[in-house]
């Protein structure tokens, strides 16, 4: 069965995921790469007003590809950036804003996953390389913040997205990640390709 969740999440619908399930996202979504991390954290360490709440979206690590037509914004790629740029920033992040749902690629490390366990948040994985398929699921783009002084990449884009997806949870709540137990298997399975090698020499 399919799982649509929709913005703003609450705790208790993202502590009941677990790792391995698919779910979609329809409300709206904020782009952040590794500087929009650092101007938010900054701009919040300082009690500045911030021209969004991110406790209130998702959080998608992409740097999109974007044309402005008649003044108005429209999406050609959004593609997952690799979400490992951003782990010195994450736990942070997270602490800070209690973001529930993060969107990316190739997964992140431990003091992210603790900090999901603490917040109540879950990371996913949407497939790299199909940006062209995230953009059909963007709407409209609201607004963007700090064009000027990240430019495109970099900036912190709002979209407003219907069934945005299909997203996998690979980092949950509960402190369960598809990541580590990956890496158990490849390091059982290096161990009998290296025992196998040594029994035919």
């Amino acid at each position: 069965m399919e799982t649509v969740l929709t913005t703003p999440l609450q705790e208790g619908e993202i502590r009941d995921l677990h790792a391995g399930d698919t779910i979609y996202v329809s409300g709206l979504v904020f782009t952040a790469r590794d500087d929009a991390h650092h101007v938010l954290l900054d701009a919040a360490d300082k009690e500045d007003a911030l021209p969004i709440d991110p406790g209130e979206m998702a959080l998608f690590h992409c740097g999109p590809v974007v044309e402005q037509k008649d003044g108005i914004w429209q999406v050609v790629s959004a593609g997952p950036t690799t979400s490992a740029r951003m782990e010195m920033f994450e736990a942070d992040f997270l602490d800070r804003f209690k973001t529930r749902l993060i969107i990316g690629k190739g997964g992140m490390g431990t003091r992210t996953l603790e900090a999901l366990k603490r917040v109540g948040a879950v990371y996913t994985h949407f497939t790299g390389g199909a940006g062209a398929l995230a953009a059909r699921a963007v709407h409209r783009v609201p607004a963007v913040h700090w064009l000027d002084e990240l430019g495109i990449p970099e900036a912190v884009w709002i979209f407003e997205v219907e069934r945005f997806g299909p997203l996998t949870v690979t980092m949950d709540a509960r402190g369960k990640s598809l990541y580590d137990e990956l890496a158990v298997t490849v390091e059982k399975n290096l161990e009998a390709i290296h025992a196998r090698m040594e029994e035919e020499a």
